[in-house]
């Protein structure tokens, strides 16, 4: 009923929340991913996206939409890997930023450990920075992790607004430097965060720096002060600051996934957990808090 083409195009449009970069990435015309959507609303009747000329949005059937594509290409791929009995070997060196400590990262590399029993995986979590410069320096085989804006590199898992976030009731004093909770360097938000700032011409001082998300959720549910994260993984207890806070916009980000340098033991295994990833990185936000 469902074609797998049309799925994957659908699931590629819901991650990235453009028919544009979705094109890109699948390697596609954008007319022809339109069609692709438009055919599978038809063949379900229902309307998936609602779209304008300057954002798209699933429906509540394109959410429902989401979890049944993923797990027809499950299938799909179960299939496939069964009958042509092809069984991946080699160790696989990857890596994975911080922003997906709370996600459900677990689940993908559980079922692809259970699917893959022969590849050696070994996992790194860093911060997205620290991992790219182990990806070109030859320490991991591929990431999962934020770019800097206009970075080309990576293929794109989806794309995110970034916003300031902090604990429920909080309310800054306009008259004094914002109290600021930061990766350290080479935190790619931090980095954004602080240039934002700058741009406004508003003074901050910094009240945590850790290494660890779960350090900088402990700082900011305490009331310390404010962060930067990505609108699609604000974890739970912690809100968007409201407009009176006046805030500058700090941007947006991509998340993608990132081959280094090809080792012939380690490329199948890369890119089996590659196409794993894309194809559930809805799993991997939508998971925290909501925004307010």
């Amino acid at each position: 009923m469902y074609d797998p083409t049309q799925l994957r195009t659908f699931l590629s449009v819901a991650q990235t929340l453009s028919f544009t970069r979705a094109a890109r990435r699948l390697g596609l015309r954008q007319s022809t991913v339109s069609q692709h959507v438009r055919r599978l609303e038809d063949a379900t009747g229902r309307q998936l996206f609602t779209r304008d000329t300057h954002s798209v949005e699933l429906t509540e059937d394109g959410e429902a939409m989401l979890g049944f594509a993923r797990r027809i290409l499950d299938v799909h791929e179960q299939a496939a890997q069964f009958f042509t009995g092809t069984r991946l070997r080699g160790r696989l060196r990857f890596g994975a930023s911080e922003d997906f400590v709370l996600t459900r990262l677990p689940e993908i590399l559980e079922r692809f450990r259970r699917e893959h029993p022969e590849v050696d995986l070994e996992l790194t979590v860093e911060l997205s920075g620290t991992l790219h410069e182990k990806l070109a320096a030859g320490e991991l085989d591929l990431v999962l992790a934020k770019r800097w804006p206009k970075d080309p590199r990576g293929e794109l898992v989806w794309h995110d607004e970034l916003v300031w976030i902090g604990a429920q009731g909080l309310r800054l004093d306009a008259g004094r430097p914002v109290p600021l909770i930061v990766y350290p360097p080479p935190g790619i938000t931090r980095e954004l965060a602080l240039r934002a700032l700058e741009r406004q011409g508003r003074e901050w001082r910094i009240v945590c720096t850790s290494g660890s998300l779960n350090g900088l959720i402990a700082a900011a549910r305490a009331g310390l002060g404010v962060m930067v994260h990505a609108r699609g993984m604000i974890p739970p207890g912690l809100v968007r600051m409201p407009d009176r806070a006046e805030l500058p916009e700090p941007g947006q980000v991509d998340f993608v996934v990132a081959h280094g340098r090809r080792r012939p033991s380690a490329q199948g295994a890369a890119h089996a957990l590659a196409a794993a990833v894309l194809s559930g990185g809805d799993r991997l936000h939508r998971t925290g808090g909501r925004a307010r």
